[in-house]
């Protein structure tokens, strides 16, 4: 099986998708969201994106910081879909709803991570990306739609960490100062609630593989 992307159809989706106002007209054979694919999660209430760079916690594990922001074009908000630790999928390969995956930060390749410390504003629990790869790095996807079989670009989904039970969300309420000045903080909250909402919108899609 192979993936009927090739490099330079690659290049014409990320240029066609990374700089968007209103919701893209997306052909169908890109309308899922696909192993291998990298893309730029928007919280839905917020339409913040989210975010990670080379700034370490202060307090917590001292992990690298993962926050939430609002540019469009800032390549450090954009995640790699990859399959759960220990496990592999194929490039192209949809993403069914209630499948457990790893989010892999493009730029630094630190996993998208959570675990027992406390985050520093709003007292969930820590979210940062983490060098190394274990079960804390696996995050359970939720359709908000229950018809979705699968995880479609600009659909609200919700991703549960595995180990803790806790959702991953950011809130306007929590923003930072410096050196991260308008960053909301991102946390991971144990309410499933219409504000933990994502969507997977701008990005670098790989077409859904033939079958």
């Amino acid at each position: 099986m192979h993936t009927s992307l090739s490099s330079l159809a690659c290049l014409a989706m990320l240029l066609s998708t990374i700089a968007v106002g209103a919701v893209p007209e997306i052909d169908e054979e890109f309308q899922k969201v696909t192993c291998g694919s990298s893309v730029k999660l928007t919280h839905v209430k917020s339409e913040f994106k989210l975010h990670s760079h080379q700034i370490p916690y202060g307090t917590g594990s001292g992990q690298q910081s993962v926050t939430a922001v609002t540019s469009k074009d800032d390549t450090n908000s954009l995640w790699q879909v990859m399959a759960q630790f220990q496990h592999t999928c194929d490039r192209g390969e949809p993403v069914p709803c209630g499948s457990t995956i790893r989010l892999k930060h493009l730029n630094t390749k630190k996993f998208l991570h959570s675990h027992q410390h406390k985050s520093p504003m709003s007292g969930g629990l820590e979210v940062s990306a983490y060098e190394g790869s274990d079960d804390g790095d696996n995050w359970v996807l939720e359709c908000v739609n229950k018809k979705d079989k699968y995880w479609t670009r600009e659909s609200s989904v919700l991703l549960r960490h595995e180990n803790t039970g806790m959702y991953l969300s950011t809130s306007p309420k929590h923003v930072y100062g410096n050196p991260i000045p308008g960053q909301q903080e991102v946390a991971a909250h144990n309410l499933q609630q219409a504000e933990h909402s994502w969507s997977a919108q701008e990005g670098i899609y790989f077409a859904e593989r033939e079958l």
